[in-house]
């Protein structure tokens, strides 16, 4: 356990800044953003969780993808919000007043998710609603365009990446746990698709920012990327580049 001080420090030096963090499928992101959130005490939004809430809800509506105004009547319908479980300790995804937080990690929302998030209208609903819960600063935000589009002025942007086979390895076990039918194939596919889709889609692809610093976890535990990058951010709340 690290001491006391560590926390207090890091909560109390400097301003308040926004940190996003991009990357690749599997990279760790929502897992690193959730720990510094946590030691900062800032406000953590997951905005994968926004794009899978809105998944489902296409998916449980047969909304066509291709009908720009099915697609808008079902942004109009979509009540996204983040509610604290104390239980958990973390916030969690409701979408119309329903916790979705579990049904939004089964692998058939995986599979429609770059799908959904490549549209543009979708895009423009969920950027304008991250946007306003950044207002305030204090906040740790991952996605994908997060340090490009939604927060281009952030203090402090991170982009992770790991080695290909590092990342269907730690996705493997992460869906195995959920269902143990799932092949290593399954989740190598689906995870080229999402990297493919993202990467190239027209709307805000998954890119890199100018600025963002390059994690490289592949040969990191949780704890080293985590002491890494919270060494960047308190730099970053002392105004240091």
């Amino acid at each position: 356990m690290r001491p006391f001080f560590v926390s207090f420090a890091a909560c109390m030096a400097g301003r308040k800044i926004i940190i996003t963090i991009d990357g690749w499928s599997s990279c760790g992101k929502s897992t690193l953003a959730k720990q510094l959130a946590r030691e900062l005490g800032y406000v953590y939004v997951d905005s994968g969780a926004m794009y899978r809430a809105i998944t489902l809800y296409f998916i449980r509506n047969n909304v066509d993808l291709d009908k720009k105004k099915e697609v808008e009547e079902a942004l109009r319908n979509i009540n996204l919000e983040f509610v604290f479980n104390p239980q958990t300790q973390r916030s969690e995804m409701f979408l119309n007043g329903e916790n979705v937080e579990y049904v939004i990690r089964d692998l058939l929302i995986a599979e429609k998710v770059s799908d959904v998030a490549a549209i543009r209208e979708v895009r423009e609903f969920a950027v304008a609603q991250q946007q306003k819960m950044g207002a305030k600063k204090g906040i740790v935000m991952d996605g994908r365009d997060i340090g490009t589009v939604v927060f281009p002025d952030a203090e402090l942007k991170i982009f992770m990446t790991a080695d290909n086979a590092v990342r269907v390895e730690r996705r493997f076990r992460e869906l195995f746990a959920k269902n143990p039918n799932i092949t290593i194939e399954e989740v190598k596919n689906n995870l080229e698709m999402r990297d493919y889709i993202d990467s190239h889609r027209e709307v805000s692809p998954l890119r890199k920012a100018a600025d963002a610093l390059e994690l490289d976890n592949t040969r990191l535990s949780e704890e080293q990327q985590f002491h890494k990058a919270l060494e960047w951010a308190l730099e970053r709340k002392k105004g240091k580049k």
